[in-house]
């Protein structure tokens, strides 16, 4: 089962600002949350990883997250100790109750998130179920649009004309 994070320093930032939200990007991407059973052969993730041009699936069974596998599982767990991915269940190789975040959660939490754990991908549950994922190319997209809005309304306000 799926744990939620429990960081006190990706929660006890001081915010300044109102920040985009989870619940922000994922309106913006889509309610599309690619998954895969645990029971699938890493063949069978890394094709629907690779034809979806992701770089992870949430492993649900029955509604419930199980885990994640991501293609860093595949390099190290499947290629780096010689196994087959045709012969290997996504089970066997996926993170297990992966840290999870919710809806309200904002860029910054999740950044913070994703670099004191090292990993790339969140998924996002809300009242105990999956509804989303989100990468890091996510989370600096939103990043990079929110600092493009400051620049320019910075430069709309040192621009304009004062009475006087």
């Amino acid at each position: 089962m799926a744990k939620p994070v429990h960081l006190s320093a990706a929660l006890a930032a001081g915010e300044t600002a109102v920040e985009e939200t989870v619940a922000a990007i994922l309106k913006n991407k889509g309610d599309q949350v690619w998954q895969i059973a645990p029971a699938a052969t890493v063949y069978q993730a890394v094709s629907e990883m690779a034809q979806q041009r992701i770089g992870a699936l949430p492993v649900v069974d029955g509604g419930t997250l199980l885990g994640i596998v991501t293609e860093r599982d595949y390099a190290r767990k499947i290629i780096l100790q010689g196994r087959t991915s045709s012969g290997t269940t996504v089970q066997e190789i996926m993170t297990h109750s992966p840290v999870t975040v919710t809806p309200v959660f904002t860029v910054k939490q999740c950044l913070r998130i994703m670099t004191v754990r090292r990993f790339r991908h969140l998924p996002v549950v809300d009242d105990g179920k999956l509804c989303g994922m989100i990468s890091i190319g996510d989370l600096v997209a939103a990043v990079i649009a929110s600092q493009t809005f400051t620049i320019e309304q910075l430069e709309t306000y040192i621009a304009a004309d004062y009475p006087g």
